[in-house]
């Protein structure tokens, strides 16, 4: 049971991420103003000069405006995802919100996550590391042979959810699980009260400044959904919370589905583990992404960053069964396809197993 002192913890955190969010127009717009400044203080010929530059940033403004529509339709919602634990709070304390320009780079994150998960603009990238996942999940659990509504599969690190929106609409039940909760309220909010395709229009690139050759390149638009995101035939749910403390139970899942997941971790090798734990026995780990290892520069932080070779070892010792794998998979993520720099992984795919699985292909644990 979690203390009083836990819970005050976590309303603060759930309402500062609310703030935020709320003030994504004006830090935004904060940044564009000290472009301005700097402009104002050249010598009169270079802001002669400059003059179309001055008339980007006024585009821009209009760009962030439009972004800014979208967020109170999303924390109108907000408020009672956690079974209206903080339906009657509305603002935090000030001691609490902490600087909200620390936080306002994940809100802009969240719209090129959009872009990815829920847009048209984003289908290249869905197929390049949703659509190996979902083929494997299908090719190993066939429809003819097997009650795919039985059949139970996570994805942790789901972000916006559509890897598991689309796993479920095949009809599998499958649970996402999120961690980031930037992510979990705008996810709230598209797969719940998102009524039509193409409903909304955002800006996901206008705050990467550098690397364009026109305006225009910053200034692409995306709208979403794509498609409506009605209920999956499948049993479709998101969970959140981190990954280690909620998934605890063991020989639970059929399989787990990681997309540009694992080197979450500071310790990689204790997903491992727990993938393996949770699994039912013959159960299937299938991964996707590269090996970025986000905690690897964070001061303080004790993380470990171990090649895919030493990874491969420890998949081995944790008691897998690797049963294929390939290297040099071309991935891109939340990319400008019109910026100057273009940024592509060679991911790695590989498909372990748990031993013991039934010749079914559904383990009866």
């Amino acid at each position: 049971m979690e203390s009083n002192n836990g819970v005050t913890e976590e309303r603060a955190y759930f309402l500062s991420v609310i703030n935020t969010f709320k003030s994504y127009r004006e830090q935004s717009l904060k940044r564009i103003q000290n472009k301005e400044c700097s402009i104002a203080t050249l010598p009169y010929h270079h802001k002669k000069w400059l003059a179309k530059y001055q008339e980007d940033l006024d585009k821009l403004k209009q760009c962030i405006d439009k972004n800014a529509e979208f967020i109170p339709l999303v924390l109108q919602h907000a408020y009672n995802m956690f079974d209206n634990v903080y339906s009657s709070m509305e603002t935090a304390p000030t001691d609490e919100v902490g600087t909200l320009s620390e936080g306002i780079d994940k809100v802009q994150s969240v719209f090129k996550q959009l872009m990815r998960d829920w847009s048209s603009l984003g289908a290249s990238e869905r197929q390049q590391c949703y659509s190996p996942i979902i083929e494997e999940i299908e090719l190993n659990f066939p429809e003819d042979s097997c009650d795919r509504g039985e059949v139970e599969v996570l994805v942790p690190g789901a972000g916006l959810g559509r890897l598991a929106f689309e796993i479920a609409l095949r009809g599998f039940k499958c649970q996402g699980n999120e961690f980031n909760l930037f992510m979990l309220i705008v996810s709230f909010h598209v797969l719940n009260f998102c009524k039509k395709v193409d409903e909304f229009l955002i800006y996901p690139w206008i705050h990467q400044y550098c690397n364009n050759i026109r305006v225009e390149d910053q200034m692409v638009s995306a709208r979403f959904p794509d498609i409506k995101p009605t209920t999956p035939r499948g049993n479709f749910s998101m969970t959140a919370g981190d990954f280690l403390e909620v998934y605890t139970a063991g020989n639970e899942w059929h399989c787990v589905a990681t997309c540009f997941f694992i080197d979450c971790a500071p310790n990689v090798v204790q997903f491992i583990e727990t993938i393996y734990d949770i699994l039912k026995p013959g159960g299937l780990w299938i991964n996707l992404g590269p090996l970025l290892y986000h905690y690897s520069d964070v001061r303080n932080e004790k993380s470990i960053e171990p090649s895919f070779q030493v990874l491969c070892d420890v998949i081995n010792k944790v008691g897998f069964d690797m049963v294929k794998y390939r290297t040099g998979v071309k991935t891109k993520y939340c990319q400008n396809p019109f910026s100057m720099l273009q940024y592509e992984y060679d991911s790695v795919f590989f498909v372990c197993r748990k031993p013991d699985m039934l010749a079914n292909g559904v383990s009866d644990n």
